[in-house]
């Protein structure tokens, strides 16, 4: 390991600028397969599922507030949110 430095280190600068980059886009790749396959195994599970359904219940009701109150100020009638 000590040589590869040592050679790395006597190389002219935009060789080692290259390594960087190099050495940066492959733990970048590695980092993000790892989460995607975590991802992959906890969305899976039906207790997720269950609680990403009852995480998501406060935003349909931010959502129909909204749609509420953009029908008062054009001056439509507040339309009931399964319509949308």
């Amino acid at each position: 390991m000590r040589k590869i430095i040592h050679r790395l280190r006597r190389q002219p600068e935009h060789i080692r600028t290259y390594v960087l980059h190099a050495l940066t886009i492959v733990a970048g790749v590695i980092l993000f397969s790892l989460w995607v396959y975590s991802l992959g195994t906890d969305l899976t599970a039906k207790d997720t599922q269950a609680e990403l359904k009852n995480d998501l219940q406060p935003f349909s009701a931010l959502k129909d507030n909204l749609i509420g109150g953009y029908n008062s100020i054009i001056g439509q009638e507040a339309a009931p949110a399964a319509a949308y």
